[in-house]
């Protein structure tokens, strides 16, 4: 996105719509652009061949179709990809893309940085700089696509990039209108068609937009709970001094769900914090009356962080309980943990060098 030019991705039908009759051309144009920009995948107007030269040379004399600049492409040795990618104004995101025997999942950012401060996050120890655009984040889908050459839009019988989370860098609800924008562009089934069976999205438990969320969009939820009382989780998640759980968990047995499309609560194990025995036994009261599943994941250690990971054996005797009571509770394989992909390791390059700078300068 180096290019000064305005983008066409990331508006909605309506917005190309008038961005057509704005240029003096007809409305019916933004049919043919959405097709060609987002079921095609194509960069330059030039390849547009429903469209005529003389409106070629125009558009790419007004807008540009560039996606944000790859500046790293990673792929670990368990095939887990991460791009860090940058924005026109230089600000720099991360992106990673997990392949699984029966589907591929990519994980998406929202904002760069992080609005929260949960204290077991690597993530969350860069500041947020800005909320990421709906065509930030449509770009991020529309990179990696480029990147497996997964253009036009295939069928979901041979799909590589076939699920989302929105689950990178940042809060998605606390970017809630760039980020619905960008999934109702994604879920269009004349472009990028991925159904909302497909998309999740991960929240810290921001509850009044929690509500939107179901109302709006239906999408999957998946909650970021990590402890069972409000003492612990507040120590390790600030955001629970405004949103306690007993209001989250009010939000989430009102979002629409039923037994196929669970919530899914993502619960880090962390050493003598969170992971006892009575931790298991409260978690299953907590989340009585709602559809749901949990994803144990064992605590990626970062440089600088005070917690440590809670050992196999404990985790799996977590599970085991939770499976008793009748719960799906798979402990998450760490991917991409060479190449700090894995959850809670997300951080841009661009805040190392910053800080590598401020220490030169200071020498």
């Amino acid at each position: 996105m180096e290019n000064a030019l305005p983008t066409l991705i990331g508006l909605s039908r309506d917005e190309l719509a008038a961005e057509m009759v704005a240029i003096g051309e007809k409305p019916f144009r933004a049919k043919q652009l959405w097709h060609w920009i987002y079921n095609r995948g194509v960069t330059d107007f030039a390849q547009m061949t429903t469209i005529a030269k003389p409106m070629q040379e125009k558009l790419a004399e007004r807008y540009t179709l560039a996606r944000p600049t790859v500046v790293t492409e990673q792929t670990s040795t368990d095939g887990t990809r991460k791009w860090l990618l940058a924005f026109s104004d230089k600000n720099q995101a991360e992106t990673v893309y997990i392949p699984e025997d029966d589907r591929g999942t990519l994980c998406i950012s929202s904002q760069v940085g992080c609005t929260l401060t949960c204290q077991f996050c690597h993530t969350g120890t860069q500041l947020l700089v800005r909320n990421l655009g709906a065509a930030e984040i449509v770009g991020q889908f529309m990179t990696a696509r480029d990147s497996y050459g997964e253009w036009p839009t295939p069928d979901d019988t041979k799909r590589l990039l076939s699920n989302i989370v929105m689950m990178g860098m940042g809060e998605p609800l606390f970017n809630y209108d760039n980020v619905a924008k960008a999934l109702k562009i994604i879920m269009d089934g004349e472009g990028i068609s991925l159904s909302k069976r497909r998309i999740t999205l991960s929240t810290a438990g921001v509850v009044p937009m929690i509500r939107k969320t179901g109302e709006e969009l239906g999408v999957n939820l998946a909650v970021s709970l990590h402890a069972t009382t409000d003492e612990v989780r507040s120590r390790i998640m600030p955001i629970n001094n405004k949103y306690p759980l007993a209001e989250l968990m009010q939000a989430l047995r009102d979002y629409p769900t039923n037994n196929a499309r669970r919530i899914t609560f993502e619960y880090v194990m962390l050493k003598d914090v969170n992971d006892s025995d009575a931790d298991a036994r409260n978690l299953i009261k907590l989340v009585k009356d709602i559809p749901a599943k949990f994803n144990l994941i064992p605590f990626n250690k970062w440089p600088g962080s005070e917690f440590e990971q809670t050992p196999m054996k404990q985790i799996k005797r977590f599970s085991d309980i939770l499976f008793e009571a009748g719960y799906s509770a798979p402990i998450r394989q760490t991917r991409g943990a060479d190449i700090l992909a894995a959850c809670g390791q997300l951080k841009s390059e661009s805040e190392r060098l910053r800080r590598l700078k401020e220490s030169q300068a200071a020498e």
